[in-house]
């Protein structure tokens, strides 16, 4: 039985929609008084109503704007944040982008912008959050990162594959500097998640990522919000620096035959 996160306090970047909407809710569910930023007001406006209506009885969800590409705008959040809320126990920096760019054309400027908010917002969330995670004693740092880039490549997605690398070797380093002040560094990494986005692509593009997952199904937000739970616990208070895949075992198959002669075999 794990000890309730019930008050808490939150701050999930990127928390509007998608994976970070999934983790917001999750944290909601639990009890605890979040916040989730974003960039659109309207967006975030409507989210943390329905995420608000959605949870317990004295959980509270608020919404602040910023723009994470803005490096000022990092520590503007985290302030408004740690004001709303009282401080701060848990940040979940979640905010990301995935556009896609082949090598052949990928531009400086692409990379830059896509680190931006994938690695130097993460960052700069981080050291805007310290004092007040460090003041808790029981400070969670949660990253979003995926299994792009760490365990697996694809076609267009080079600067985010590298975007998400790098977050974890940011993880592991900020994992041992923040241990003296009883902070915990984690990352969740994502598999194929069904948001909004990729619904948008049609049935037949999901019935062709699922048909690559052992489990023959795509991961929710909540799948995602879930692990983030388990990171934040008491409990989990001497796991640090660590990674967990969640992706219904899409990265354990050789290849694609795997599958296939499973499937032959059950027949």
């Amino acid at each position: 039985m794990f000890t309730p996160l019930t008050g808490r306090r939150v701050l999930v970047t990127g928390g509007t929609r998608g994976i970070g909407k999934g983790i917001a809710a999750a944290f909601a569910g639990a009890g605890c008084h979040v916040v989730v930023s974003g960039r659109d007001a309207a967006t975030g406006e409507v989210a943390a109503a329905e995420l608000a209506a959605a949870a317990p009885g004295g959980a509270t969800v608020t919404f602040v704007a910023g723009d994470l590409a803005v490096a000022d705008d990092c520590a503007t959040v985290v302030e408004e944040a740690v004001s709303i809320l009282g401080g701060l126990d848990v940040l979940c920096a979640n905010a990301g982008v995935f556009p896609q760019a082949p090598l052949a054309t990928l531009t400086g400027q692409e990379i830059d912008d896509i680190f931006a908010i994938n690695v130097r917002a993460s960052m700069l969330c981080v050291t805007a959050a310290l004092p007040a995670l460090s003041e808790t004693g029981r400070g969670r740092v949660i990253l979003t990162s995926s299994i792009t880039g760490p365990f697996t490549g694809y076609p267009g997605w080079a600067h985010y594959g590298a975007t998400k690398a790098a977050q974890l070797g940011y993880m592991r380093t900020a994992a041992i500097e923040l241990a003296p002040r009883g902070i915990t560094v984690n990352a969740v990494l994502p598999g194929n998640i069904l948001t909004e986005g990729l619904v948008d692509l049609g049935e037949d593009y999901l019935a062709g990522m699922a048909a690559a997952i052992p489990h023959k199904k795509l991961g929710t937000p909540a799948d995602i919000g879930n692990a983030a739970l388990f990171f934040a616990t008491d409990e989990a208070q001497y796991v640090t620096g660590q990674s967990i895949a969640v992706d219904g075992g899409q990265i354990l198959p050789e290849s694609p035959q795997a599958l296939d002669e499973l499937e032959q075999a059950a027949a």
